[in-house]
């Protein structure tokens, strides 16, 4: 994501702000089947998992106890109506023996709950349940089957609520989660919004495949992540059904529901690329979107293989939303991207999307590689160097304001100061200069082979930031890092040497 004004080339612009969440009136109906690995036929009880996972800025945020493997959504939306249906099948792991355990499911009405345990092929597919007690308080919804699920085995719960998906206002004032536009919805969740829309394990750490079909009025058409597998029309209805296959973190999921055009063509390497516009946007967007191919073969060579099955854009309206967010495979813009802005948003398909943030606190580990990924684009294409950039924010003259340029050194990348920072300008800059003074340690050709190997080594999981110190070390045995990570990524206020 992109969310404060920043200086390009010598360019000022205005780059879109962080996602949040405000209210919205919509009936909504989902039904959820979660599978999830569980009860034996011995009736132990075990314990109930945790309500939380503790990260750092958003406590309450996840659950324990199991590990999601796999969403199924069915949803079916009318703009008119502001009205949303649903099922959705969730299959996960139990990592200990549970006698309850809790979703993440924000402002809707819960009608009915059942668990089918010890589920697997066609039993799993059918969608039996036993009916199993449940209460809410806040955002958790809290499930007791009628048996212990025993740690190892596979459950699935089945969620049945209405209500009204809510728009939701992050602690820095932005919002996501359903978001009605000017045509339809849109549907975007970092860092809390998708809990407004589906009920899952909602925290970055428990990445799942996806299955979501979305039926909408005849006329509309309905995009998300990952392929599109299936398209139909019925009695004056749209169907339309996506699938993930690679690990998604349900903060990277969306819904855009509109009056697209969707255009499909491939890279060189014959990766699909399918991009969705809003027609009003069409035109101003379509130079920058047919160089999508040429930014993904260059990223390749900097970063390592494409890391899905799909690439791609969404394009809305800048009045639908104010910020761009990498969504997994197709990345949302609010209006027409720029060049740099795609590059940003493309490059988090690695740094954040395949390897994603362990917690809320590593969020430079997406900003600082997305950022650094722009300074490297420039690099290559005839613009500022990476090290002039460097040098021009350690000297305050990148941005046009003394303010913007004071604000890189308000708090060391790796500890935003609070749940309302991780998405400021040290988690961006200054993040990309931590990276650029690795880069000067070690050299070009050690630097990008870091880049790769970072990539590869954490492919479709979860990564902390000791992680990545740890690698970094590993790989460059003969150097130090100590001033860098005590000054530059750990360091309060502006180091003393650039």
């Amino acid at each position: 994501m992109v969310s404060r004004p920043r200086r390009i080339t010598g360019v000022h612009r205005s780059s879109p702000a962080l996602p949040f969440t405000v209210p919205v009136a919509v009936p909504f109906t989902l039904a959820v089947a979660l599978v999830l690995t569980g009860c034996g036929g011995d009736g132990v009880q075990g314990r109930p998992g945790a309500s939380g996972v503790r990260d750092p800025y958003f406590p309450k945020l996840g659950n324990g106890g199991y590990d999601v493997t796999h969403y199924g959504l069915k949803l079916a939306y009318d703009p008119d109506t502001e009205r949303l249906t649903g099922t959705a099948e969730i299959t996960a792991r139990a990592t200990q023996d549970l006698s309850a355990f809790n979703l993440d499911l924000k402002g809707l009405d819960v009608e009915a709950v059942s668990v089918a345990a010890s589920v697997t092929g066609a039993a799993a597919e059918a969608g039996a349940g036993e009916d199993a007690r449940w209460n809410r308080a806040g955002h958790e919804l809290t499930v007791r089957p009628r048996d212990g699920l025993d740690k190892g085995e596979t459950f699935r719960t089945t969620v049945r609520y209405s209500g009204v998906p809510e728009t939701l206002t992050d602690p820095d004032g932005s919002q996501e989660g359903w978001l009605r536009t000017a045509d339809g919805a849109l549907a975007l969740g970092e860092p809390t919004g998708s809990m407004t829309w589906f009920p899952g394990n909602h925290h970055p750490s428990d990445k799942a495949s996806y299955d979501i079909v979305i039926t909408v009025p005849e006329g509309l058409r309905a995009v998300s992540n990952g392929e599109l597998t299936d398209e139909s029309t019925r009695d004056g209805r749209a169907s339309f059904s996506w699938h993930t296959a690679e690990p998604m973190a349900s903060y990277v999921a969306t819904v855009a529901i509109g009056r697209y055009d969707l255009t499909r063509t491939t890279t060189k390497d014959g990766l699909p690329v399918v991009v969705a516009v809003d027609p009003t946007q069409a035109e101003a967007s379509r130079a920058a979107l047919a160089g999508i191919p040429g930014i993904l073969e260059w990223a390749e060579a900097a970063f390592g293989p494409y890391p899905f099955s799909s690439s791609g854009a969404i394009v809305d309206r800048e009045d639908d939303v104010g910020y761009a967010l990498e969504t997994q495979n197709r990345p949302v813009f609010p209006g027409a991207p720029d060049t740099g802005l795609l590059v940003h948003e493309l490059a988090h398909q690695w740094f954040g999307d395949s390897v994603t943030p362990g917690s809320w606190r590593d969020m430079w580990l997406n900003e600082g590689f997305a950022t650094y990924a722009e300074w490297l684009w420039e690099e290559d294409h005839g613009g500022d160097t990476a090290e002039e950039i460097f040098n021009s924010l350690y000297s305050g003259d990148y941005f046009d304001d003394p303010e913007l340029d004071a604000a890189v050194w308000a708090f060391p990348p790796a500890k935003p100061s609070g749940a309302a920072n991780i998405s400021d300008s040290p988690v961006y800059e200054r993040g990309a200069m931590v990276l650029h003074k690795i880069r000067r340690t070690v050299g070009d050709v050690v630097f990008h082979n870091m880049l790769r190997g970072w990539a590869a080594a954490h492919r479709h999981g979860n990564a902390t930031t000791a992680d990545f110190t740890a690698y970094v070390e590993k790989a460059a045995p003969d150097k130090h890092f100590g001033e860098i990570w005590d000054d530059w990524l750990y360091g309060e206020g502006k180091p003393a040497r650039p």
